[in-house]
């Protein structure tokens, strides 16, 4: 993962060398690497890999260029994917999280009652709903060894009037028999200070009792304070442990950073947001891939859990020295009744971002 071809130019020296490879391949390799880095028994990592391979939409097959043909709102550098992994329970769970580009995408287990589900919203986020776009939809490969792999749908609504935002989850909460949950969590939003937007809204696909409906705030300017309060929204949520977890990944700073992320979640038969997940984007807060990990790691020592496959696997992914790298984008924490609910965010270093620059603002 590390090796240097020396006749690329200089900015993709710096990032992967993944230019000419097929997408799916360079992904695929990605997921065999976390595997092993996690421990994985082979068979597992090799059965898991083609779980993956088969998930992906079509654009798999098509080469990597020196820019993105159709750059993704995923990543600064407009790649098409993230990994994560959530370190709760005694084993992590991997994940990949892809857009479908606009591809036609064919759900996993189309006559399921799961994605029954989803067909009940899924024209909510077209222009047949009287929706300006269609809302681009983004994907989710999960996988908690050695359980089944799961799959969760997401719809972004980035680029739509906030109105249509708006509309369009009332209607889909509703669909789903939410609608009540959905506003109780936003009449206790509105009160809390700042200002904020919806930006995504996304469906476990696994049965209905263990399914969570998701809702995505993007935050702007916001103190710690402030994304706790979103935070506190949720029925599950632990304020003080949320703000002691905060501080680890912010340095003591009062602020949250460039666009903290805040998530909730909500479950069948509980009447207002069951959980929250609140996401701070490292790059703004560290230095480098080396002073955000040490970071991450001792949050994770903090909530119990042994940080040493989390260096083993950010080093196995990274392109250089961590102290040269900005791959971990993203870190998550939720308080959910379980300790070391902590998940992070990998982005591929794949394209220069001076060359395809993509506003995530």
């Amino acid at each position: 993962m590390t090796d240097r071809m020396p006749d690329f130019p200089e900015y993709i020296r710096e990032n992967y060398p993944a230019s000419g490879r097929l997408f799916g391949d360079f992904l695929c390799g990605l997921w065999s690497t976390a595997c092993e880095a996690l421990g994985v028994p082979v068979e597992q990592s090799v059965r898991t890999t083609q779980k993956l391979r088969t998930a992906l939409p079509r654009w798999a097959h098509e080469r990597i260029g020196l820019i993105p043909a159709h750059p993704s709102y995923v990543a600064e550098d407009g790649f098409p994917a993230e990994m994560s992994v959530n370190w709760s329970g005694d084993r992590p769970e991997l994940r990949v999280l892809f857009d479908s580009l606009g591809h036609d995408f064919t759900w996993p287990g189309d006559s399921d009652p799961v994605t029954r589900r989803l067909d009940r919203v899924h024209e909510t986020f077209t222009p047949r709903a009287g929706r300006p776009s269609p809302a681009p939809v983004w994907h989710s490969v999960a996988w908690r060894p050695p359980s089944r792999v799961v799959h969760k749908t997401y719809f972004g609504l980035y680029d739509w009037p906030h109105a249509h935002r708006e509309a369009a989850v009332a209607e889909a909460m509703d669909r789903l028999g939410m609608g009540a949950a959905w506003d109780d969590a936003r009449r206790r939003v509105e009160t809390v200070a700042g200002e904020r937007e919806i930006e995504f809204f996304a469906v476990d696909l696994a049965e209905e009792t263990r399914a969570r409906v998701k809702i995505y705030y993007r935050n702007h300017g916001a103190g710690l304070a402030e994304v706790n309060d979103v935070a506190s929204v949720a029925l599950s949520h632990d304020a003080g442990a949320a703000a002691a977890a905060y501080r680890i990944l912010t340095g003591d700073r009062p602020d949250a950073g460039a666009a903290a992320l805040s998530c909730l979640a909500f479950r069948s038969g509980v009447d207002r947001a069951a959980e929250s997940t609140t996401y701070l984007r490292l790059p703004d807060l560290t230095s480098s891939d080396e002073e955000a990990v040490e970071r991450t790691a001792e949050l994770l020592h903090r909530e119990g859990v042994d940080p040493g496959r989390f260096r083993l696997l950010t080093a196995a992914l990274a392109p250089r020295p961590l102290a040269e790298t900005r791959l971990l984008e993203l870190v998550s924490y939720r308080t959910a009744g379980r300790r070391g609910d902590v998940t992070t965010y990998f982005r591929f270093p794949v394209y220069d971002r001076a060359l395809a620059p993509v506003d995530l603002r």
